[in-house]
Order: C-alpha cells, then structure tokens, then sequence
C-alpha cells in the first residue's frame, strides 16, 4: 500500500514533510483536509485523536510530527537527498537547527495567525507583541548563524531546511526580515529557488486568501 499523507497544502508543517518527499520523489497518496472532505478527517482523528497535521501512514502505522516523518520517511523510504547525515555530530547540529527554527520562528510566527483567528474581544495583544520581538531576536541569532553557510546546518540540503523554508516563507510576511539581516534574506530566497519548497509554495497558492493577516503580493 503507498504511503498516505494528511495534510493541507498551505499548513507551514505540512510543507515540511511535504519538501522532504518531493526532494526524494517518494510515491505517495495525498489525503486533503479540508471541510470538503470529511472522510479524510474522521480517518485523521481515528489514527491521532489529537488531529493535529500533518500524518504518514505507512500501512498500519501512523506517523505523526514532522521531525519524526522526515527521519522515518529516510529510515524506511530513502532517496538521492539525505535529509539527515550519517555522522553523529553533523546529524545533532541539523537536529538543533531543525527544533531552533520550529521552536523560535514557527512558534512565535503561528501564535500571531492563531490570535487573528479568535473573536477580537479575546485577542492577547501582549502576547502577539512578545511573539513579533521574539521572531525579531530569531532573525537576529539566526543571521549570524547562517554566514558562511549555503544551507541551514552547513553545506548539505536537509531537515533542517525543510523546516526553516516555510517557517521564514511565512514569519516574512507578518514580520518582515529586515534589511540589517541581509544573510537571512538571501538565505530565505535560495529556499524559494530550491524546487522541492517552490512546488510546495505553488500547491498553496490556492488558499492564500485564508492567510488570516492578508497575503503580501510577492513570493
């Protein structure tokens, strides 16, 4: 049975499995989620009750969190790219690099779309304020990261960047990264360039008009 995936195209953790598939062109079946398809829901609920997206499905076994997706779709479906390095130390670097860019950009940047989405009597204006500074200290640390480096964890395309592609895809667009952090911003466009996230961006064109603060005209 090919593997089947859960996901929307448009959802940032989503795109990260989603890369790491398309790197290594590995066969799979897209389930949707979406309102349209309800099917596809219940089957997501039953297998992760928590129906948080996305999930693999490898026969029985469901596989859920992004991380744990890429590192099972390389232990048990490999290609040409290898998403994780065999050597220990360079496998605990892209490790870091991969928590440090869901945990200090993908975070901060989704508290800011999940506010926008409730009722305006319950939005936390603090709380979106604290997350914009953290993104802000995240472009920081991370531009002084990346010099020198063509990928996220050195000169290898790997987790690490599949995590990092739509997490800046989407930070930019609610805090841009500025012009001071000019490493950053050309790292951000050679994610854009690489095919795998640029068929991802594309399959999500669709929805942009769910983008809850209001889609930029660019990327």
């Amino acid at each position: 049975m090919a593997l089947q995936l859960y996901a929307h195209p448009f959802s940032s953790y989503c795109q990260k499995v989603l890369i790491a598939l398309y790197e290594n062109a590995t066969p799979f079946a897209y389930r949707l989620l979406s309102p349209d398809n309800p099917q596809a829901m219940s089957e997501l609920e039953a297998h992760w009750p928590f129906r948080r997206f996305p999930l693999l499905l490898d026969g029985e076994r469901a596989v859920s969190e992004s991380s744990i997706i890429i590192e099972y779709l390389q232990q048990h479906y490999p290609g040409t790219s290898n998403l994780l390095p065999e050597e220990a130390a360079a496998a605990l670097e892209v490790r870091f690099m991969d928590r440090a860019f869901d945990l200090y950009v993908s975070t901060p940047m989704q508290a800011c779309v999940f506010d926008q989405l409730r009722p305006a009597e319950q939005r936390d204006t603090f709380g979106v304020a604290q997350a914009r500074q953290l993104l802000v200290t995240a472009y920081r640390w991370f531009d002084g990261r990346l010099d020198g480096r063509q990928w996220a964890a050195g000169s290898t395309f790997s987790l690490a960047d599949c995590a990092a592609a739509p997490a800046l895809f989407y930070a930019d667009w609610i805090e841009p990264i500025g012009a001071e952090f000019a490493t950053l911003r050309a790292y951000r466009q050679r994610l854009l360039a690489r095919p795998s996230f640029a068929r991802a961006v594309d399959e999500a064109r669709p929805y942009r008009h769910l983008f809850p603060l209001g889609a930029p005209e660019r990327d």
